[in-house]
């Protein structure tokens, strides 16, 4: 997008919470003339139809700029001081009452500046501060005492009448507005503008708004597309050529380096995301810091792209593994279903992580010690009978173990030596329910710590 754009969608950030005061600093700073006229004039239109406070510090404006504020205000510098105050319109008349004729064809904010700065051939801001001090500044006293002495409306008022004004401003311009203001609904009572809400959107509209913009970004980036669900197809491949075949074989030990690589490489793919998650979480947490929206909202748009497309590539490589394997179709949605849990519970703790984690590298260091513990006590390469007693607890809260022992039992009656291997290696066709429910509840703590991370954790410091 063009600096014009963007400097427009920037202004947009700003009133998106329906601000009732804008500070805008030097707002056209390197954008071309034209570019910094539209700016201008949507500064203006936020002013007059949203009833926003703009105040704006511009540099060398053209007179079309110029002639768009209220109020215009001439500084000085060395020290800082008020040369001028009122309407574009009358500070050529102004300059001329004070002896500075403006030339018919000079732009006149060119003059100004060229008479304002210290040390430039034409200075004469000397004179005018004096002036100002003469012809203006009275007035301008003399209107701030009587504001004082009138009792006015405190800060928590100022904000609710601000925020009212702004609200009947869009409603103004609502296709419904006239049914609306025929039929209103009253406002319960105690609830201000100020009060009701953080956000200016509910939460199904941040919703709505994110995941378009989640959408649109995936699709204009084709390897956001390719990778989640090339990278495991080209896996499945590869993987399953190499167990061609594995499933004629008819002793159950020869399947289980099978089953423990496919469980392994789908725990393992939501590692790949771990980088993009934490550059989304960095940009997430400036607008979240201008409540544009909610961290919820965020993660929610973010579940809603990022985990279909994964599990559509978890699927596409588990049905090719199995595939070549020449296992029993039979077997087909045990092994399934219970790898794609598996799945959910290892995106759902990546997720947790790298919304925990500072770094790509502090998120690698935090996921090693939980991968290879799982991993490692899977029932394959550690089983319960083989590990040490005050470590089998560990079996308890494995997901690897539940989905591979669920899979194995599943098998065991079709094969040779099944039930030799299953009483071998201490498998239980018993706990399968406590084995979903553990995993179920436990990816949904790891989401609900994931929310919980992105809220409090590496907040913008303003």
């Amino acid at each position: 997008i063009s600096g014009g754009q963007r400097r427009r969608v920037t202004l947009a950030r700003g009133v998106a919470n329906q601000a009732s005061l804008l500070f805008c600093d030097e707002p056209t700073s390197g954008l071309s003339a034209t570019d910094a006229e539209l700016c201008i004039k949507a500064l203006r239109l936020i002013a007059k139809k949203l009833n926003v406070l703009v105040l704006v510090v511009i540099h060398q404006p053209r007179v079309e700029v110029a002639s768009l504020f209220d109020k215009l205000v001439l500084l000085t510098s060395n020290p800082g001081r008020m040369t001028y105050f009122g309407s574009f319109d009358q500070a050529v008349h102004y300059l001329k009452v004070c002896g500075l004729n403006v030339p018919r064809h000079v732009n006149p904010t060119d003059f100004f500046l060229d008479h304002l700065t210290p040390g430039t051939p034409a200075d004469a801001s000397r004179a005018l501060v004096d002036a100002f001090y003469r012809r203006q500044r009275p007035a301008i006293v003399q209107e701030v005492e009587q504001a004082c002495r009138e009792p006015g409306e405190k800060i928590e008022e100022m904000l609710r009448s601000g925020h009212a004004n702004a609200l009947r401003a869009q409603m103004s311009l609502h296709p419904l507005h006239q049914v609306i203001s025929e039929n209103p609904k009253p406002a319960p009572s105690g609830v201000t503008a100020v009060s009701a809400r953080r956000y200016s959107v509910s939460f199904a509209a941040q919703c709505a708004a994110l995941l378009r913009r989640k959408v649109t970004i995936t699709l204009r980036n084709p390897m956001a597309v390719a990778l989640p669900l090339g990278l495991p197809a080209i896996q499945g491949l590869v993987v399953g050529s190499m167990f061609q075949g594995i499933g004629q074989d008819p002793l159950l030990l020869s399947q289980f380096g099978f089953v423990f690589i496919l469980l392994t490489l789908l725990a393992l793919a939501g590692l790949q995301v771990v980088p993009i998650l934490i550059e989304e979480r960095i940009v997430m947490k400036y607008e979240t810091s201008e409540a544009l929206y909610s961290e919820g909202a965020a993660a929610l748009a973010s579940f809603c792209v990022d985990v279909p497309l994964a599990i559509l590539g978890s699927m596409t490589q588990i049905l090719l593994m199995f595939t070549f394997s020449g296992l029993s179709w039979s077997f087909f949605p045990t092994l399934f279903s219970w790898a794609l849990l598996l799945f959910f519970v290892f995106d759902s703790l990546f997720a947790f992580i790298a919304a925990l984690a500072g770094t790509t590298q502090e998120a690698q260091a935090y996921s090693v010690p939980f991968v290879s513990i799982f991993m490692l006590f899977n029932g394959f390469v550690i089983s319960r009978v083989t590990a040490p007693w005050f470590l089998r607890w560990i079996f308890w809260v494995s997901p690897n173990f539940y989905a591979f022992q669920a899979i194995i039992v599943k098998m065991a009656p079709s094969f040779l030596d099944g039930q030799v291997q299953v009483q071998e290696y201490g498998f239980s066709g018993d706990e399968n329910v406590v084995g979903i429910a553990f995993m179920v509840g436990f990816g949904f703590v790891l989401r609900c710590g994931q929310l919980v991370a992105l809220k409090l954790c590496h907040n913008i410091q303003k």
